[in-house]
């Protein structure tokens, strides 16, 4: 079975109308909460995100408030899906990555997050997905040998063999 790490790049499609957002939406269609993940900062990103799409009228005022009840209900409050904390250990876990691949603070510690993640479910037959719009964090994962996908460049049959048990 296969569990989905989203980042902020990917997670703010679901509330906001872009390229990839009719992937993100299947997506949270086709699987349960308890297979999402998501960085605890990543939350405040999409947050961000909301409001600079409301201020520059990417979004109306009514849409801006009606995605952030979604927002809320759907992830910010729900203990499912799961929400990654950055802790001392995991910050300083990703140096290397963030090092040997050029990529920035954030970034470097999604993807350490997400080997952290992968590895147990990887002993039992499972594996994790990292669903990201950052083609540098695309690629760092990639190189680290995780699976990836990107809503704004994959399509929808190559999202669905991930969602194949």
């Amino acid at each position: 079975m296969q569990f989905f790490f989203l980042d902020a790049s990917a997670l703010a499609k679901r509330y906001a109308p872009e390229t990839g957002t009719s992937l993100i939406n299947h997506l949270f269609a086709s699987v349960t909460s308890d297979r999402l993940c998501v960085f605890n900062v990543s939350v405040a990103e999409v947050l961000s995100a909301l409001v600079r799409k409301r201020n520059a009228g990417g979004i109306t005022s009514a849409g801006f408030v009606q995605a952030l009840a979604d927002f809320r209900f759907e992830v910010v409050q729900p203990i499912q899906p799961r929400k990654i904390v950055a802790d001392n250990l995991l910050v300083t876990a990703a140096f290397p990555l963030i090092e040997s691949h050029s990529i920035n603070a954030t970034d470097g510690i999604i993807l350490r997050a997400a080997l952290n993640l992968a590895t147990p479910l990887r002993s039992v037959g499972d594996d994790l997905v990292l669903v990201a719009a950052d083609q540098r964090l695309i690629r760092a994962a990639q190189g680290e040998g995780l699976t990836t996908f990107n809503p704004e460049t994959q399509c929808q049959a190559e999202l669905d063999a991930l969602l194949v048990p």
